[in-house]
């Protein structure tokens, strides 16, 4: 694990991701299962061994919409995992906590 450092990583969502396809005609919102692999993509980036970790809580606050800015905050949490928060153009979409099983 890092330090206590938080990790930041930012990405944007490109407009023609195909979930936004059928999620949802006219309103386009992409689904909260792919924030979460934006999170375990965040932490492979910084070197962490994400695919061992398990969901302990998942909040999801805010839609993502098609080409949203994602800025995805992480910390070690005092149980040996993660917390996670992801900004959606500066909006909290959602938090949550990883850790090992």
């Amino acid at each position: 694990m890092a330090g206590t450092e938080p990790l930041v990583l930012r990405r944007r969502i490109a407009a023609d991701h195909p979930a936004f396809a059928g999620h949802f005609p006219g309103r386009p919102i992409l689904p909260g299962v792919l924030l979460l692999a934006e999170v375990v993509e965040a932490l492979r980036a910084h070197g962490e061994a994400a695919d061992t970790l398990t969901i302990q809580a998942a909040k999801f606050l805010a839609p993502v919409g098609p080409g949203a800015e994602l800025t995805i905050t992480l910390n070690v949490s005092n149980r040996g995992g993660w917390r996670f928060e992801i900004h959606a153009d500066g909006v909290l979409a959602a938090s949550g906590s990883l850790a090992a099983p």
